[in-house]
């Protein structure tokens, strides 16, 4: 039989958000790729420390055991098939399963995700992210400064997902925007019963709540939504994840506070949001991705 992905969550994912090739990168960004390559080939027997979305690859490739393969992590890359040798050795060096990856030389990859059928694209480059959202797969930008996940979780994979542009569409951010809070805040009451359409992290929720449900007893998943809405807007949102018929964790309805120390104490393995603000604030404690979609990103 063919060997095809069908049925398992896919991550692809680039070499600069799996691992920390910041000082590589600023020769990269020099324009000399010859040097860059002879600079990674140097390097070759020594692995790159852990990136900012290392933990969550980890984790989610802990829910493959000998009797299923839920879990398959891409490496979709700029960079050269040279420098790739390294990516894969220093996968290896960590003991991830990893054994798949397209390297483009400077090229955009991510139009290699459709074959792929992604559910997650993470990418330190935003046009990248970019067209990834607008081809329809779940995609952010990762923050390389981000300060790395903690370790006191090890047998959960810890998301947080902001709402609005995110998980849910972005029309009563639009509201919001246009007319001001009071307007926003009468909307979501008035509408407080019709759901929300899905935004562009939907199908990412649907996916892991699949994989959830298949169960493993080496890990599980938490997830949060960690949003500036605040009651009585805070209904919609409830009742649109349970027309989904998918269950979080834990609500955090910030009313507008800063989400940072919030997500601090929730140490997420990663968190989404569609506002840079959010994220740069997020970003002092705990990995942080931008969702480059909806009004806020126009």
């Amino acid at each position: 039989m063919p060997v095809t992905l069908d049925g398992q969550l896919v991550v692809a994912i680039s070499s600069r958000a799996l691992f920390d090739f910041e000082e590589e990168n600023r020769v990269f960004e020099t324009g000399d790729d010859r040097a860059y390559m002879k600079l990674q080939l140097d390097r070759l027997e020594q692995p790159a420390q852990p990136g900012v979305a290392f933990s969550l690859v980890k984790k989610l490739l802990a829910f493959n055991d000998p009797q299923a393969q839920r879990v398959e992590v891409v490496i979709l890359s700029r960079n050269d098939p040279v420098s790739g040798m390294r990516v894969f050795r220093s996968a290896q060096h960590y003991g991830l399963p990893i054994q798949r990856g397209s390297f483009t030389r400077g090229q955009p990859p991510w139009r290699y995700l459709r074959p792929l059928r992604a559910n997650l694209f993470l990418s330190t480059h935003l046009a990248d992210v970019r067209a990834a959202l607008d081809a329809g797969v779940p995609a952010a930008q990762v923050y390389p400064q981000s300060v790395r996940a903690s370790d006191a979780h090890p047998h959960e994979v810890r998301i947080a997902f902001d709402g609005d542009a995110v998980l849910f569409s972005d029309e009563a951010e639009r509201v919001f925007q246009a007319q001001g809070l009071n307007a926003f805040q009468q909307h979501e009451r008035d509408k407080a019963a019709q759901p929300l359409a899905g935004g562009p992290f939907k199908p990412l929720l649907e996916a892991l709540h699949r994989l959830q449900a298949e169960g493993t007893n080496a890990m599980r998943i938490r997830t949060a939504l960690v949003t500036a809405r605040s009651a009585p807007a805070h209904e919609r949102a409830i009742r649109t994840l349970m027309d989904w018929g998918i269950d979080v964790d834990e609500a955090m309805f910030l009313g507008g506070l800063p989400k940072g120390p919030f997500l601090r104490e929730f140490e997420p393995d990663f968190f989404f949001d569609d506002q840079t603000g959010h994220i740069e604030s997020a970003s002092l404690h705990v990995p942080a991705g931008h969702v480059a979609s909806g009004i806020s990103n126009d």
